[in-house]
């Protein structure tokens, strides 16, 4: 069987219904290709149209395919001529047996056709001419063994009779044989004379009994011997004997027997058979012992039953005949053979119980107990076996499947029969569960909690979650979404996304613990199966504080132009309270602890203030040295990294009445005021300050940048070949060595330093007055006198009393 047809049916059967039926035909051996067999759409009441969208096809259990079916017509033809001898040899029942599968729904039916004889064989000899030696003394009725003819043919076209001419001295007897078949023995009619007629010649003839009838012939020559009074006579007239097939070549398995009262030559006995082809192949009989021994491998499933003559002959020609059957034993030498008559390696999990995997026929050549057979699946599966029809069975589900599980099923069938030692076969099918999205997403844990530090950068991903799918390929693949939801009237998307693919959730925006601290995401993790399955996780996000909020003093208030002050009698004992401040923070946890210090007390023997609770107390009783007024500074500092701090002025009034208190701090109000006065003088100064050296950086930049495109200007020039022409200030004198100038002139000289000739390219003349000096003469400023260092670009001339100098960086 090939492949294909292993492999057919592995959708429509794991669905579909087994019906079976029986077709029987009968046709003649011989017919011509093309021949009209039978009906098979009519006989199985089906149309042709369902032999079409069904795909029906012949299946045929081993051998040649002798029969084609037209699915256009419905009806069966002969394929390749049938001999029936060569197909079923002897056997009077020859039955071709195949199978009609049709899919979507699977159907087989069992068509067995019968190949009925036609006499197309003549009944022949084993030899066209046979020699016999009769002695002219042997009696009437004596009878001699004459070989059988052999005729393939069954029923009434196989021998049906013999006839012998002429039968002046010999008639015939026919003996019928236990599987059917005839023997036949010449008898002497009358004594035989040697001086009358030495040789006789007989034509025995053999017919069938089919129409029109068929012969063989056969001549035998008899030759008439002198006197010889005894002929050998066997021991018995019957030897029968049993053998086992597969007995080892060589074997004895009987032993024929005949005595010769003669004595000496003419009581010396020779042993002969007359055998078929393939007895002869198969058995050898010693012409002296009379042992008949194994000569080929004897097959019960060949035959089942062997029988020959055997003749014991002296040398004076008289002969004894007697015949030997052989019967074969069988033995459980065949195992069982599994025929896989469709066969699917798929199936979907969600396949109800009862849904056939494959269909397969079984059969064992050998006989009885040995040939019968029992099929069982060896290992634990959720399949069974179940028997269709004789010898067919159908692998089926045995329950629900689930590719979670086993995504893999190795099947093994195993066909055993009953012979003792008994044989068996396996036959493992590799099954492959197909996935059904069954499975939906599902998340390591059902609720999350997840801290995130406030004033956190938007974008950032603050947490992965990752759903696992136990289904396969597409069905696994697992996208990620948020359920819309509010949060303080704004959507779900304006605070947080996921990423579809790996389950990241980024913030969106930057969160403030002040505002919210707490907040909910569900996110959903959906298949790509279908139809899609879906599971949610509920993410609790904490906003974590940061210490991004300084304290906030509720007391002492302090309105502008307005001062209010705590009075403490003189009279205060130690510990009195003065005050308290009070202040809040709008971080929490350790960012909302707060330290209350005095940090800029007017004395600091007086008054301590509580570190954890703002309470403000005397320290000493107060003296009247001590001031009526006091100006305390106190520092509110929270815990966080880094810290925050606040500072609140509190005014306190050391008085016995409030009147007196009043007038006190109506001279401090002012002197508050000149203190507010100095400090807005002290700020306008640091502005004006900061102005001019801003003019100063400008002018700076200003000043560098036409430096710098003059020293561009110099070198474009640079490039040309012009004369050094010597050039002189416009108001140059000429001095003798004791003259001086009235006046300095400074210039400022551009020059080029690309080369050893320097040229004046650009000059720009300033003068600088002299003071004069006691003697009344005019001097050079200190500064003057020395020589000026250039940067890169620029180089200064100076003229002096003692002429023109030029001093070049270059």
């Amino acid at each position: 069987m090939t492949i294909t047809q292993v492999q057919i049916f592995i959708v429509f059967i794991l669905f579909g219904r087994l019906v079976v039926g029986d077709i029987r035909y009968s046709i003649p051996e011989e017919m011509v290709k093309g021949s009209f067999v039978g009906d098979i759409a009519k006989d199985l009441g089906l149309e042709n149209k369902r032999l079409k969208t069904g795909s029906a096809r012949i299946f045929h259990e081993g051998g040649s395919q002798y029969i084609e079916l037209n699915v256009n017509k419905g009806i069966l033809l002969v394929k390749e001529r049938m001999d029936r001898e060569i197909l079923c040899g002897k056997m009077t029942a020859c039955l071709l047996n195949f199978q009609v599968i049709l899919e979507n729904p699977l159907e087989f039916h069992r068509v067995i056709i019968e190949i009925t004889d036609v006499n197309d064989n003549d009944p022949t000899f084993l030899n066209n001419k046979m020699n016999l030696e009769i002695s002219e003394s042997s009696f009437q009725d004596t009878w001699f063994s004459l070989p059988s003819a052999v005729d393939p043919d069954v029923g009434v076209n196989t021998i049906k009779s013999y006839t012998l001419k002429p039968t002046d001295h010999f008639n015939l007897k026919l003996h019928t044989q236990s599987d059917g078949g005839t023997s036949i023995d010449l008898i002497l009619k009358k004594p035989l004379d040697r001086e009358t007629q030495e040789e006789h010649v007989l034509l025995l003839s053999a017919v069938d009994g089919g129409d029109p009838q068929r012969s063989g012939t056969v001549e035998i020559h008899i030759t008439v011997l002198d006197a010889n009074d005894n002929a050998p006579v066997f021991t018995q007239q019957v030897y029968k004997t049993s053998v086992s097939e597969n007995t080892l070549i060589g074997s004895v398995i009987i032993r024929v027997n005949a005595t010769d009262a003669d004595k000496e030559k003419n009581g010396q006995i020779m042993y002969y058979t007359h055998v078929t082809d393939v007895a002869k192949e198969l058995f050898k009989l010693d012409s002296h012992s009379g042992e008949i021994t194994i000569a080929g491998q004897i097959d019960y499933e060949e035959n089942k039953l062997y029988e020959m003559t055997v003749q014991a002959k002296d040398n004076g020609g008289l002969v004894g005949s007697s015949k030997v059957i052989i019967e074969v034993k069988d033995l459980n030498d065949n195992v069982p053979f599994m025929n896989m008559m469709s066969v699917s390696n798929q199936i979907s999990e969600d396949a109800l119980p009862g849904t056939a995997v494959a269909v397969f026929n079984v059969h064992d050549r050998d006989s009885g107990k040995n040939a019968e057979v029992n099929c069982y699946i060896d290992n634990k599966v959720p399949f069974k076996l179940k028997l269709s029809t004789r010898n067919v069975y159908s692998l089926e589900t045995d329950g629900l499947l689930d590719r979670e599980k086993i995504a893999y099923y190795n099947i093994t069938i195993v066909a055993k029969d009953e012979g003792k030692p008994s044989l068996s076969s396996n036959y493992t099918i590799k099954l492959e569960v197909k996935d059904v999205n069954d499975n939906p997403p599902r998340f390591e844990e059902q609720f999350y909690t997840v801290y995130i530090m406030e004033n956190n950068s938007p974008g950032v991903s603050f947490f992965s979650l990752q759903a696992r799918d136990n289904d396969a390929g597409i069905n696994s693949k697992i996208s990620y979404f948020i359920q819309e939801t509010r949060v303080h009237n704004a959507s779900m998307s304006s605070y947080v996304s996921v990423n579809a693919e790996d389950g990241v959730i980024y913030a969106i925006r930057s969160f403030d613990y002040e505002q919210l601290k707490h907040f909910q995401v569900s996110v959903t993790a959906k298949d790509s199966g279908t139809p899609s399955l879906s599971t949610s996780a509920i993410i609790d996000v904490f906003i974590q504080d940061q210490n991004d909020n300084p304290p906030q003093i509720l007391y002492p208030t302090q309105n502008k132009g307005s001062m209010i002050a705590e009075i403490v009698p003189r009279s205060a004992e130690v510990g009195y309270l003065v005050s308290k401040a009070v202040a809040v923070d709008m971080d929490s946890g350790q960012n909302a602890w707060l330290l209350y210090r005095i940090v800029k007390p007017a004395d600091q023997t007086l008054f301590e203030i509580g570190l954890h609770n703002g309470e403000l107390r005397t320290l000493r009783q107060i003296n009247d040295k001590d001031n009526t007024k006091q100006r305390l500074t106190i520092s509110v500092e929270d815990s966080g990294q880094p810290s925050h701090a606040a500072t609140i002025h509190m005014n306190i009034a050391l008085s016995e009445s409030i009147n007196q208190a009043y007038s006190e701090f109506n001279d401090f109000i002012k002197d508050s005021k000149s203190d507010d006065n100095l400090t807005f003088f002290l700020v306008l100064a640091l502005a004006i300050v900061s102005l001019i050296f801003i003019l100063f950086i400008v002018i700076l930049m200003a000043f560098k940048f036409s430096a710098w495109k003059r020293s561009k200007l110099l070198n474009e020039m640079s490039n040309g070949t012009l004369p050094v022409i010597p050039f002189y200030p416009p108001r140059y004198a000429d001095v003798s060595a004791t003259g001086t100038l009235q006046h300095v002139y400074n210039y400022e000289v551009c020059l080029t330093t690309d080369s050893g000739n320097s040229e004046f390219k650009y000059i720009k003349p300033f003068i600088q007055k002299v003071d004069a000096d006691p003697n009344g003469t005019e001097t050079i400023p200190h500064n003057t006198k020395k020589d000026l260092i250039i940067d890169e670009e620029f180089t200064q001339v100076s003229i002096r009393d003692t002429g023109f100098t030029l001093v070049s960086k270059s």
